[in-house]
């Protein structure tokens, strides 16, 4: 009898035990929007290629509480009405205990409510400043904001390539339009009135107008802020076919990769502030050799600020040692120093954790990097 009892014991103790070792074994979700298809379907892949890489590093590594993570992406289209589906379907998933979210800032605000209503931290890319400025407290930056964007691209203009007379063009969404009242306000700061503001319509198809508009105006630089890789392409050409090559020093999208490949020639010599650059410290230019060994491809910012994103979230899980919202968001908040390829990150209050851009040149196709510019305020 007596061995009966011990044998169910140790049985039950065993089953117990398998119970744990399996639970534990079981993927840990973190759920991610992206665009597969819709008009800017072509940065989905590079914002997926991104976080998986840092996933497959994580679970060789031994995975996150002893859990492998798995990444768990919808298709958010590219559109507001696409975001707000595809969150709402990861939201739903009560393991998911986080979310890499969205690069375009006009979605981000657009999935704001469901953010604050659902309560667990979402990483975001997009850099319309307000975003983290608007009291929602689950919403963390992994890329520079436009404050700091238009101020390096008026300190290089006015001060480096010593030019006065500005042309600034941008899209007339969230993104174009904070970007240009930055710049218009940076320029000022430095007693310069800009020559030509013109807006246009994202998705636009012909820039003569524009174009004509920035030689009438008689600008010797030209700052852009333009969303749509495929727009900054097309406005690129037309430019040079009207003979106008002043100085151009542009946003983060006048580097992708896409808008490379598509524009060619008719950026070279052009500048720009990105928040990543494969030359711009020891742990960018291993990730850049490790993201084009692996997708045989050039990675550019898509791809640069999911990889930190999850490394980073990683790192506040593992330091937290728990799924919960509150304490994933305050460890998330604790991280200093951390070399990410975007730059060190230094998370601030409003959940900002980059404080700076690079300035870079389009040398012949080539991205050369030129500087660092940080901020400490």
């Amino acid at each position: 009898m007596l061995n009966w009892m011990i044998s169910r014991i140790v049985l039950a103790v065993a089953l117990s035990m398998l119970a744990c070792f399996g639970r534990a074994a079981e993927p840990l979700k973190i759920g991610m929007v992206a665009p597969l298809t819709g008009p800017q379907a072509e940065t989905g892949p590079y914002q997926i290629q991104g976080a998986k890489l840092a996933v497959e590093e994580i679970n060789k590594a031994g995975g996150l509480l002893g859990r492998p993570i798995e990444l768990v992406v919808e298709d958010d289209q590219a559109t507001n009405p696409g975001v707000v589906l595809a969150f709402s379907k990861l939201g739903g998933d009560k393991d998911i205990p986080a979310f890499i979210g969205p690069v375009f800032s006009t979605q981000i605000h657009a999935i704001a409510p469901d953010i604050q209503r659902i309560g667990k931290p979402v990483m975001i890319g997009g850099t319309d400043p307000q975003l983290t400025h608007m009291g929602n407290p689950w919403l963390f930056r992994f890329r520079p904001n436009d404050t700091y964007s238009a101020r390096v691209i008026a300190d290089y203009g006015v001060n480096t390539l010593r030019k006065k007379k500005w042309a600034i063009v941008y899209s007339t969404e969230a993104f174009g339009t904070n970007g240009m009242k930055n710049l218009v306000e940076a320029l000022k700061g430095l007693g310069v009135e800009p020559a030509l503001v013109q807006g246009y319509t994202k998705n636009s198809q012909d820039f003569t107008p524009v174009a004509f508009a920035v030689k009438q105006s008689g600008a010797d630089v030209m700052g852009t802020y333009m969303i749509v890789g495929p727009d900054q392409a097309i406005f690129a050409r037309q430019l040079r076919q009207l003979g106008i090559n002043i100085a151009w020093v542009g946003s983060p999208t006048t580097v992708a990769t896409t808008v490379l490949k598509l524009a060619g020639p008719a950026l070279y010599g052009s500048y720009a502030v990105s928040d990543f650059a494969a030359d711009s410290s020891p742990a960018a230019k291993e990730f850049a050799a490790k993201y084009e060994a692996t997708y045989k491809s050039a990675p550019d910012f898509q791809g640069a600020w999911t990889y930190d994103a999850v490394h980073v979230l990683a790192l506040a899980i593992d330091n937290a040692k728990s799924l919960e919202p509150q304490k994933i968001r305050e460890a998330i908040l604790s991280v200093k120093d951390y070399p990410g390829v975007e730059g060190t990150y230094n998370f601030d209050q409003n959940g900002d954790g980059l404080h700076g851009y690079n300035i870079v040149k389009n040398d012949n196709g080539k991205i050369a990097f030129i500087k660092h510019i940080d901020f400490n305020e």
